[in-house]
């Protein structure tokens, strides 16, 4: 089996064929960022973890941080930084590069990084012994490693230098010390070109040859770079540096360079360089002779004025293409997305045509075929994918009369699909735009999908898939309890002897909880976990293919068991309280000086009318992205010069829509709020009828962290927010607000209409809406009707960032991982009557677009999350809340550090 590079934060991170580049962040460096390394010498640690987070946020895979400046302590700093990186989850959850010219800091680094980090780096400049010494504690300590083309007499500079140089460290590394060869990343050296100096002009050509020796060579080896020194020369020319580094990383990449240190947010699109540029870019980098004379250096310079400043010219809406054969029409219309004309072109291919399956078969299939290899190039982006099914499903839709007219006079032979995929969202849960999305990215790919919709029970998906015959299964959800539907699932497919293949996917799902709790239940097939839609053809190619199959499986189960074993052992290594030690340390705060602030009512309120066009106000749209797989935040994305131009695409779509939704009322938005007094016994909270708290109403239920603390850290519950019996006169809130059912009829009428697309938009935008109501509703509870900040006044904007007191925790999430607490909820809101909102038998909400939750107001609240809990804690919990243990279990099982006795019971699934 070909072993792969594996890194790890807090996620694991496995470089597989199906990702050609990897993306190492270079903003957290202070040699190469100045606003870095001011935050870094000012110690102002919160901005530059932000730093980080935007590293992350915006697609780095790793992140490079780098403390050597002379005016700090860099040991301090990386110890410093990586300590804060560890209670991150944000940002800890990708790998660390550990990078600094001195041993001592990246030995502090790995003292106390989580995880597999990458250490940049060892090279033999100080000769083979302290390479040696460098490597063997590099292996000891887990990590892999940067080696730098450079020995005793200087870094390579030239292609025999800087093969001679790997080849000699491969050999030291690999044949004399058993360093794993997939865990060695050569960095070849990217220096400057167009510099003026003849000796220069080859360092593109050299840097991108060894490349490809390097990965003919030196097996299972990779090959990294520093890619911003390649334009040194036209520093303060962005454009142009930004041309050149996507030059020269098309030509490396193709060689082989799966891994760079580069800003991906200031990375041009190849195809969309200016051609002029592009070519003299080429010219520099592959050092080429210009087509019109004199030397690519000054053709560059030349060229370079043009584009200081970073002007770009306008798009214009061109319709030359409406001249070109209908073939080509189609094609375009479809890389496009451009729904305009796909009728009249349509028909017209199929006058032309000898059959109307011949269209789909030939031109249509064609275009898709092309918006897949844009697609998986990146130079297509999801939204763009979904607009290009949209025209292909109309343009079917064209055809389809004419093909089942012929069908019925002639019986004959329909079209032919590379497979059929059946698609379900769990018993239970509601939520599919992720199964959707990921549906018509697999249509576009020439896959027939059957779609089960939502809340579907595992005998109806089991019996559907023997009906359709299909050849896989693909499952989604989003809350947790859907986890246990999917356990249960695999299961049932394992005793009924299935053996097809079966898809994980949803945003509770993960490769761990596929690896350890569904993949050992069906060995008789293989389950898979897909990541997001841009994964799914490749998995399903290579599970479908008779060439492929045995090895993909194989390589899975082999993977997914190191996954399974490398958690056990983590989650043994971790050090967990009994739970009365853990009660014994509570957040203790001062409720001797600390007065609560009493709602303005006691009891519910339904708030029934809601202005659409103020709730736009509140949407953040960071989410919206993301549901969309464009990674970055708003509204930065819209400038990003890799999705940039999708990004904007999309939000136009979206504020059309949107204005569609406020003009015309699509949706009644709906909310109910109460408040109630409260109090906290042990980890109960109480909630009274009334102020003299005479008369209990109802207990809410938390459950406590057991993990072991650093220093003078707590184990939290959420009760110990709230002010303990006899400390107090304190209060607990809660809600349910809802944009509404009519997004899922609006979808099926979009759906049934050919416009998948407009249908994806409708309810990523009443999700949005419904969060905005959330943060919205929030607000006025702080400033109005509890009160106890009436003078706050931030942008709604600002709210994105919870700048304000007190927290909105649901059930179902971190701090309190327990869907069944929405019972309560609901029954003290008496929420479906008031809202229209519903509980699921596994706690979803339907609508989808709806949310809920507590409020509580102390101003040291914060959120948190309670991680693994112990059977202990387990028997307590059952016990308080009057369930049993089978049942406790059942709902606790995401966060459970035991295998319950009955597991593989449908009870404890």
């Amino acid at each position: 089996m070909t072993p792969y590079l594996r890194l790890s934060g807090l996620e694991p991170f496995v470089l597989t064929p199906d990702i050609p580049f990897v993306n190492v962040g270079e903003r957290t460096n202070v040699t190469g960022s100045a606003r870095f390394r001011k935050l870094i010498v000012n110690r102002d640690y919160a901005a530059a973890l932000d730093v980080a987070r935007d590293q992350v946020e915006n697609g780095a895979q790793i992140i490079d941080i780098n403390m050597d400046e002379g005016l700090i302590d860099s040991k301090q700093a990386m110890i410093e930084f990586l300590n804060l990186i560890a209670s991150e989850p944000d940002i800890a959850r990708v790998p660390i590069m550990i990078d600094s010219s001195k041993w001592d800091v990246i030995e502090a680094g790995l003292q106390c990084v989580q995880g597999k980090p990458v250490v940049n780096s060892i090279s033999l400049k100080e000769g083979e012994e302290a390479f040696r010494h460098h490597a063997a504690l590099c292996m000891a300590y887990g990590a892999a490693v940067v080696v730098m083309a450079f020995d005793e007499t200087g870094q390579a500079d030239t292609f025999t230098r800087k093969t001679e140089i790997c080849a000699r460290a491969y050999r030291i590394l690999v044949e004399d010390m058993g360093f794993p060869p997939e865990d060695i990343i050569f960095d070849p050296n990217v220096f400057a070109v167009a510099t003026g100096i003849e000796e220069h002009d080859n360092y593109g050509v050299d840097f991108i040859e060894a490349t490809r020796w390097i990965r003919t060579n030196l097996p299972h080896a990779h090959v990294s770079g520093g890619v911003s020194n390649l334009s040194f020369s036209f520093r303060g020319n962005e454009p142009v540096r930004e041309a050149m580094h996507a030059v020269f990383l098309y030509h490396a990449i193709k060689a082989g360079m799966d891994m760079g240190i580069v800003n991906a947010g200031q990375l041009a699109v190849y195809d969309q360089i200016d051609p002029d540029l592009r070519e003299a870019c080429e010219d520099v980098v592959l050092n080429r002779k210009p087509r019109n004379g004199g030397t690519a250096t000054e053709q560059m310079l030349d060229i370079a004025e043009r584009f200081r400043g970073g002007a770009r010219e306008e798009k214009i809406r061109d319709l030359a293409w409406r001249d070109w054969p209908v073939e080509k029409r189609l094609e375009h219309a479809l890389v496009n997305g451009i729904t305009e004309f796909i009728e009249e072109d349509t028909e017209a291919a199929r006058a032309a045509a000898e059959r109307p399956l011949h269209v789909i078969e030939g031109p249509l299939m064609a275009g898709m075929n092309v918006v897949g290899d844009l697609f998986g190039a990146g130079k297509m982006f999801l939204p763009q994918v979904v607009k290009s099914a949209r025209v292909m499903k109309q343009a079917v839709a064209v055809l389809l009369p004419y093909m089942e007219e012929e069908k019925r006079l002639s019986g004959g032979e329909g079209r032919q699909s590379a497979g059929k995929v059946l698609m379900a969202t769990v018993k239970g849960d509601v939520h599919d735009i992720g199964k959707n999305i990921v549906g018509v990215v697999l249509a576009c790919n020439n896959y027939e999908i059957v779609d089960l919709g939502v809340m579907v029970p595992p005998q109806k998906i089991l019996q559907a898939a023997r009906d359709e015959n299909v050849d896989i299964i693909g499952l989604s959800g989003l809350i947790t309890p859907s986890l246990d539907e999917m356990v249960h699932l695999a299961s049932e497919m394992e005793r009924e002897g299935f053996n097809i293949p079966l898809l994980i996917g949803g945003a509770t799902t993960s490769k761990v909880h596929t690896a350890v709790k569904i993949a050992p239940l069906y060995a008789k097939g293989a389950a898979v976990y897909v990541t997001d839609a841009s994964r799914a053809v490749g998995v399903v190619g290579a599970l479908l293919s008779p060439a492929q199959n045995s090895d993909y499986v194989a390589g899975l189960r082999s993977e997914y068991a190191d996954v399974a074993e490398k958690h056990e052992r983590a989650e043994r290594a971790k050090n967990r309280l009994p739970l009365s030690n853990a009660r014994a340390n509570a957040l203790q705060l001062d409720w001797a000086n600390y007065t609560p602030t009493a709602p303005s009512f006691i009891g519910t309120h339904v708030l029934p009318d809601w202005d659409l066009a103020e709730i736009a106000r509140y949407i953040d749209w960071t989410p919206f992205f993301q549901t969309w797989e464009l990674r970055g935040v708003y509204p930065k994305i819209l400038d990003d010069e890799k999705q940039g131009e999708a990004a904007r695409a999309l939000f136009a779509d979206a504020q059309d829509m949107l204005q569609r939704i406020i003009a015309e009322r699509w949706f009644t938005p709906r909310a109910v709020v109460g408040f109630w007094p409260a109090n906290t016994v042990g980890d109960d909270i109480h909630l009274f009828t009334n102020a003299d708290r005479n008369e209990r109403l109802a207990t809410l239920h938390t459950l406590r962290q057991q993990t072991a603390k650093r220093g003078d850290r707590p184990n939290l519950a959420l009760s110990d927010f709230v002010a303990p019996e006899g400390k107090g006169a304190d209060h607990v809130g809660g809600f349910v607000v809802t944009a509404g059912p009519e997004e899922i009829e609006i979808a099926q009428r979009l759906d049934k209409a050919n416009d998948n697309y407009g249908a994806i938009l409708v309810k990523a935008l009443a999700d949005r809406i419904a969060e905005a109501m959330a943060e919205m509703l929030h607000e006025k509870v702080r400033r109005e009707f509890w009160g106890y900040a009436p003078d706050e006044a931030f942008d709604p904007q600002a709210l994105i960032g919870e700048p304000y007191n007190g927290i909105r925790p649901a059930p179902g999430y971190p701090a309190q991982p327990d869907h069944t607490e929405k019972r309560t909820l609901f029954s003290l809101l008496d929420a479906e009557a008031a809202t229209g909102v519903a509980l699921t038998e596994s706690m979803a909400m339907w609508p989808g677009s709806s949310v809920s939750g507590l409020y509580i107001g102390h101003p040291d609240s914060y959120y948190f999350g309670v991680g693994k809990v112990e059977r202990d804690q387990v028997k307590d919990y059952a016990h308080r809340k009057g369930m049993s243990l089978d049942e406790a279990e059942r709902w606790l099982a995401p966060v459970l550090n035991y295998i319950p006795a009955a597991a593989n019971s449908k009870s404890a699934a």
